[in-house]
């Protein structure tokens, strides 16, 4: 194929897809600054607006594996088109004056859009030139990251000067451009590509990843039900288990595991999982000690609108790390990138541990977390198509996703464990301390991602191209898979 069709196509395709990936990611974290602004207008708890949050997180999760199978097929685009439509429609029922419940459905809606961030990168591979596609795929690992930083202080004012349906009103519009941009932009798969959706297998999967974000969610499961929480937790263990074995043995797997263990793969997951939580906690921490009232004898007591916009230096610096990191990659190989990374992220959190006594020592600790979480979104997805064929491009990022959802909530969840631990009996808040505590074991997780990342690198073959560099995958007595 000639090269000069696809630059020419590359022009309008680039942005189009970043856009679509930032769009789905800052529609997915709209819940975030509006919790209390709906629990207040619907009349329901704090715990239960915080569904409006966990429920799009666990439409994404359940969502990005069917997608990511379906996005190796022939109908990528009808896929991308489909996934948009809903989230429109999910973005409609947050402004319509419906009673709570529709407002979860619409939530749950908004979160699926997040299983396209994968399909943006299968698009890119398979489009791009190879000097473009690299760090397109990279610049969409980053913005599907810090959505939220764009969306949280976004979706804040609008909150404060429109109310709760003018923030929402944000995800109609946004999503309905997005829809347009797809339907105008994104081309169709090559042709010869073939997917299968195993049914029996998306659901048990579903039913595994929706236990698991559960209880990570519902942290007072653990304290007051004890025995519920923990025949929970088996059972998802069971199901993930069930779902793994069963995936081995179809011919037509959800998630080619066999591919999924290959060192690198499996490797980047693992660090993508215990990364990931680390960094989400370092940013829930921050936001959440911004907000806390002088009086607790810290904090600084910045209302929502203020504490959004403390997520701008994550925002800017993620990006700049995310255009950044391309380059480096022709010095640099990914996996020490990503040890690198992890080892920037855990100076935000000695730094956040050690000095956060002024405003501006908190804003140079979620800089240098930024800056951490870009370059490590940008590197993985390089360390996992290295080994990966075009064709299952969605469905290997899809995993990663679902990987980097499961590791969030957990951060999410060990954050407000720690900080409850810390809070002393009648009080509202949590001993100064227990944030202390908090980032010592932020530390230890990005010290285990750090070491993840240096045995990759002591494993990994030199001169290997990141973007179109197959590999056999499939075991002995497998043949092996190539691109298209």
């Amino acid at each position: 194929m000639s090269t000069a069709p696809m630059r020419s196509e590359a022009r309008p395709l680039v942005p189009a897809l970043m856009f679509i990936a930032l769009v789905v990611a800052a529609v997915a974290s709209l819940g975030t600054p509006l919790i209390t602004s709906v629990a207040t207008t619907f009349h329901v708890s704090l715990d239960s607006a915080q569904w409006t949050l966990t429920i799009a997180l666990l439409g994404g999760a359940v969502a990005t594996p069917v997608l990511g199978r379906l996005g190796a097929g022939p109908h990528r685009r009808a896929t991308i088109l489909a996934t948009l439509a809903i989230v429109v429609v999910g973005s409609a029922l947050t402004v319509l004056p419906l009673p709570f419940a529709w407002l979860l459905v619409g939530r749950a809606a908004q979160g699926a859009g997040l299983g396209l961030t994968a399909l943006m990168m299968g698009v890119a591979r398979d489009h791009l030139p190879e000097d473009r596609s690299a760090a397109t795929i990279a610049l969409i690992s980053v913005v599907s990251v810090i959505g939220a930083g764009v969306g949280y202080p976004l979706a804040a004012l609008l909150a404060e000067v429109g109310g709760l349906r003018a923030a929402y009103g944000l995800g109609v519009l946004v999503t309905a451009i997005a829809f347009v941009t797809a339907w105008r932009s994104v081309p169709a798969a090559p042709e010869g590509r073939s997917a299968h959706l195993n049914v029996a297998g998306a659901l048990v999967l579903a039913g595994g990843l929706f236990l698991v974000l559960f209880l990570a969610g519902e942290r007072s499961l653990w304290s007051r039900h004890l025995a519920v929480a923990v025949t929970l937790a088996v059972a998802a263990v069971l199901l993930l288990g069930g779902w793994t074995v069963s995936e081995l043995r179809t011919k037509t797997p959800l998630v080619d595991v066999r591919a999924v263990r290959h060192p690198a793969v499996a490797g980047a997951n693992i660090a993508m999982f215990v990364g990931g939580s680390g960094m989400y906690l370092l940013l829930t921490l921050i936001t959440r000690y911004a907000q806390t009232p002088h009086s607790a004898g810290y904090g600084f007591g910045l209302t929502t609108l203020v504490a959004g916009l403390v997520l701008i230096p994550f925002s800017v610096l993620g990006f700049v790390a995310g255009k950044l990191t391309p380059r480096v990659r022709t010095r640099i190989d990914g996996p020490l990138l990503l040890a690198g990374s992890a080892a920037v992220v855990g100076g935000g959190f000695v730094l956040f541990a050690t000095a956060r006594s002024t405003l501006a020592e908190l804003l140079a600790a979620m800089g240098v977390l930024g800056f951490g979480v870009g370059s490590f979104s940008a590197a993985v997805p390089g360390v996992i198509l290295a080994v990966t064929p075009k064709s299952e491009t969605s469905s290997a990022m899809s995993f990663n996703y679902v990987v980097r959802s499961v590791g969030y909530s957990l951060g999410s969840a060990v954050g407000g464990l720690v900080l409850a631990a810390g809070t002393a009996t009648g009080r509202l808040f949590p001993n100064d301390d227990a944030y202390t505590t908090a980032a010592l074991v932020g530390v230890a997780a990005m010290v285990i991602t750090t070491t993840v990342g240096l045995a990759l690198a002591r494993r990994r073959s030199p001169g290997t191209n990141p973007i179109t560099a197959p590999v056999d995958v499939s075991g002995p007595g497998r043949s092996r898979r190539t691109g298209s």
